[in-house]
């Protein structure tokens, strides 16, 4: 059985809370969609200054995971109300990472995901991620 990859337009809105306020980054993509052995798939690709990232978001029931691959490697797993350790990795050097989860939710066309994020051990705030997506009729491949 083939799977689909549904081309979308995606939005993803991250807000992070840290003791000094809140920063909020938007980014908007082409991407693609599919759903696997009970799981939702997002990919999409963002040009950075460091070259091209490509981001993998996979959600089911009340477990997600970002990875990252590219000029940033990054790999951020979601479980609700536990502590995870993931990675990220720069060019001068790898970090571990710890998510805990406070909400994931996916419906049609969003994923929401709330977490506080450390690394290092030390934490760096709370991050909220809200991916929306929809069909893209017009295909930009």
């Amino acid at each position: 059985m083939s799977t689909i990859e549904i081309p979308m337009k995606i939005n993803v809105k991250t807000t992070i809370h840290q003791q000094g306020g809140k920063e909020v980054y938007e980014l908007a993509v082409f991407g693609r969609y599919l759903e696997k052995d009970g799981a939702s798939f997002l990919k999409y690709e963002e040009v950075q200054d460091e070259g091209t990232v490509r981001t993998i978001v996979k959600v089911a029931d009340d477990e997600a995971l970002i990875l990252r691959g590219g000029a940033v490697k990054m790999r951020l797993p979601f479980r609700l109300h536990k502590k995870l350790r993931g990675s990220y990795e720069m060019p001068f050097g790898s970090f571990e990472t710890i998510t805990l989860a406070k909400r994931i939710e996916h419906a049609d066309g969003l994923i929401d995901i709330l977490y506080d994020f450390s690394m290092q051990g030390k934490p760096a705030g709370t991050y909220h991620l809200e991916i929306t997506f929809q069909e893209d009729n017009n295909e930009h491949s």
